[in-house]
């Protein structure tokens, strides 16, 4: 498996001290945080697109995905938010990254089937401009689709290759969901997992990996066995939660505790 990590904990960073960090503790690749107040967004010229992925090619470091913030479950015209993943996926192609990460986002004046098939509705269009520009869409595991299972239920219907799933372990166990249940929902479908870690379900400001409760041993175990060689994505929530550590200075010690598992595993 890959390692990388996301910009989400290291806010506002630039993308030269970015790929300054990913090189010197021996991550793979990166997944970049996309919004107006990063480095890299929709808003970017393609000047600036070719000098960011220039970047991290010279220095041998992948773009693992575009993490955005479309909520493809979320009620209204779905045109909006078409339009938003079609940003998002030129995005993804300008700078050679595999993957955008969506989410549900289903809001409460919904039925759980009405957001399933607002959802299916819209990556079912979608995926197929996805599969025009070569890069696939993740939907993650999160909010008002936590589970592998919720997950699924927008997925199965959609049945396209270009739309898959981003397995975050937080919130398939915040959902109650057990690792090897999570595995065999999303399997079929999985485009990366990203990993972190919490003290518990009340209190889930971000921790060094492996310093909290997260099932990370049981994950990395069952991702291995099952033979599956995708990327983890360590995604510090720093920008959410001021008073966490610095990433900086835990990037060195996450990397060696993913490497530790992945040796025991093997």
């Amino acid at each position: 498996m890959k390692l990388a990590f996301s910009t989400l904990g290291v806010p506002g960073l630039p993308i030269s001290d970015v790929v300054r960090l990913a090189a010197t503790h021996g991550y793979h690749g990166v997944e970049l945080r996309t919004h107006p107040e990063e480095p890299v967004h929709t808003g970017l010229d393609l000047t600036a697109r070719a000098d960011v992925a220039a970047e991290f090619k010279t220095a041998g470091v992948e773009i693992l995905g575009l993490a955005g913030y479309v909520r493809v479950a979320a009620p209204g015209d779905d045109e909006p938010v078409l339009a938003e993943i079609r940003e998002l996926l030129e995005l993804a192609r300008d700078l050679g990254a595999p993957f955008i990460r969506v989410f549900p986002g289903g809001g409460s004046e919904q039925t759980p089937e009405e957001a399933d098939a607002t959802a299916a509705r819209r990556l079912g269009t979608a995926a197929e401009y996805a599969a025009d520009l070569g890069v696939r869409i993740l939907l993650e595991t999160h909010d008002s689709h936590r589970t592998g299972a919720d997950a699924i239920r927008v997925l199965g219907p959609v049945g396209h290759r270009q739309a898959g799933a981003l397995w975050d372990v937080m919130h398939t166990w915040l959902g109650g969901e057990q690792p090897s249940a999570s595995y065999a929902a999303l399997s079929p479908f999985l485009g990366y997992v990203q990993v972190k870690d919490i003290a518990s379900v009340d209190d889930t400001t971000p921790l060094a990996l492996g310093a909290g409760v997260l099932p990370l041993t049981e994950c990395v175990d069952l991702l291995s066995r099952e033979g599956w060689d995708g990327w983890l994505c360590w995604e510090y929530e720093k920008r959410w939660y001021e008073s966490a550590a610095p990433l900086e200075g835990l990037l060195g010690g996450g990397r060696e505790y993913l490497a530790r598992l992945l040796n025991d595993a093997a």
